[in-house]
């Protein structure tokens, strides 16, 4: 089973090549943001908490974020893997998704780390907001509070990782189909 976390900054395209592997690889698609809105929309036990806790404006539980994506792999433990999209965020969200593995008798196969500078990032995610029309995409200061977060929360997973020999980082700059063909020739080496 080959199972893939696609990490990075804001805007670094994680997204955009999330897609290109899932179809490339058949993994399942993992991101948090969509399966939070899926067990809302489905009103699930675990997303009817979520929406409680959203509407409140507090942050969703890691215990319930692990429960949904505990659900989906259940679903789809035949398959050829996954690929997580903005997630783990926290070192604590790791830990945990590397005992709902274990649980499931597999684990993370490969962390590809798109590394682009501030800079980009900053332009790629304004040009986003523009072509959106999300106004938050378009406001370096909240583009700064982001960086903040994942410089302080998300970006020492690396070091976790790295730890355990699972750490490729790629050039994240560059033509999409060229990136896209490095993380491919590091999903090859891997396995």
């Amino acid at each position: 089973m080959l199972n893939i976390i696609l990490f990075g900054p804001p805007g670094a395209g994680k997204g955009t090549q999330s897609a290109k592997l899932t179809q490339k690889y058949q993994l399942m698609h993992l991101s948090t943001g969509d399966i939070l809105r899926a067990e809302v929309a489905a009103q699930t036990p675990l997303g009817k908490e979520a929406k409680q806790l959203m509407d409140k404006g507090i942050l969703v539980s890691d215990d319930i974020v692990i429960g949904m994506i505990d659900a989906r792999i259940s679903k789809a433990l035949n398959g050829n893997g996954f690929i997580f999209d903005g997630f783990p965020r926290t070192l604590p969200q790791a830990i945990a998704l590397d005992k709902l593995l274990q649980k499931h008798n597999t684990s993370i196969t490969l962390t590809l780390a798109l590394e682009v500078q501030e800079d980009e990032l900053f332009k790629r995610i304004s040009l986003r907001g523009k072509s959106s029309g999300r106004v938050d995409d378009q406001d370096e200061a909240t583009f700064k509070k982001r960086m903040n977060v994942y410089t302080l929360e998300t970006s020492p997973l690396k070091d976790y990782y790295k730890k355990q020999g699972k750490l490729k980082q790629v050039n994240g700059i560059g033509e999409m189909e060229d990136i896209f063909n490095a993380l491919c020739k590091e999903i090859s080496e891997a396995v």
